[in-house]
């Protein structure tokens, strides 16, 4: 199985970006897939690798024309819309490396 890199983003790469990543990392674990997870800002989230990004409908649009999936969320605390709208996709992501 490939490891994902997954990256979480807001405006500062601080607050909400934390908050998600958590609820994100506890989805993830759950589920029995290893994938590194950070945290980034909207300038510094520009020039960094992953395979998935995760955000806010607000944010969305920086990551048009990229060819990596962009999963927007609306409620960062709530595992089961990050399981629903993301967990498909990461498994199906991490075992295409295999």
């Amino acid at each position: 199985m490939k490891k994902l890199k997954i990256m979480v983003v807001c405006g500062f790469g601080l607050g909400s970006s934390m908050v998600l990543r958590m609820t994100l990392d506890s989805v993830l674990k759950e589920a029995g897939i290893k994938a590194e997870t950070f945290c980034s800002d909207e300038a510094t989230s520009r020039g960094e690798k992953y395979d998935i990004v995760f955000t806010s409908q607000p944010l969305v649009h920086l990551f048009e024309g990229k060819p990596q999936p962009v999963i927007d969320i609306n409620n960062f605390l709530s595992k089961d819309e990050v399981k629903q709208k993301a967990l498909p996709l990461i498994q199906q992501l991490s075992s295409e490396g295999s």
